[in-house]
């Protein structure tokens, strides 16, 4: 579909208050703190996911890298892991909430000079890179903002700031291709 961001269709449950979601984000952090002793973040478990299907496809590649023999070498199982298990329910969680809200549609949110391919593949750049670069970080930026946010550190709130302004500062100078 090709449909002007934002979109928000007409027949779908209205959204969360933002503050309330706000402070259930908070209630769920505190408890994996409580829990696990870790905070929240994404690229963990995405990451075992795909040492797992590295491990499952090339066992010895695995087995002579040293930071994939921590996660999958020899008898080790990077699936066991909660990480793994959180990224999956935030996924299917998604999908259930969408599903319930019945806001879950097919579409391509983009400016009218750009193609769909273009976006997509834009999309699929930004998401490698990304995530090339929470690896070699060691840690994502949503576990930076929600986990090293919540306890105060000084290095993940300016890493927060400088995240923010240079995301807007990006933006601002691609907004041709969004009108």
């Amino acid at each position: 579909m090709d449909q002007q961001f934002p979109v928000t269709p007409s027949t779908g449950k209205p959204y969360w208050n933002p503050y309330f979601g706000g402070l259930m984000l908070g209630f769920v952090l505190f408890i994996a703190y409580f829990i696990t002793g870790s905070g929240l973040g994404a690229s963990g478990g995405l990451n075992r996911l795909l040492v797992w299907v590295q491990d499952t496809l090339m066992p010895a590649h695995v087995d002579r890298v040293p930071y994939l023999i921590k996660m999958a070498g020899g008898d080790i199982n990077p699936l066991k892991d909660w990480i793994v298990y959180l990224t999956i329910g935030t996924i299917a969680g998604g999908l259930v909430s969408g599903l319930l809200s019945r806001r879950t549609h097919w579409e391509t949110n983009k400016g009218p000079q750009m193609s769909n391919s273009l976006r997509w593949l834009l999309a699929f750049a930004g998401g490698a890179l990304m995530g090339y670069g929470a690896r070699l970080a060691r840690g994502c930026t949503s576990g930076q903002i929600l986990s090293g946010g919540a306890v105060m550190s000084t290095g993940s709130w300016l890493m927060m700031i400088g995240v923010f302004g240079g995301a807007y500062l990006f933006a601002y100078s691609l907004r041709k291709t969004w009108n």
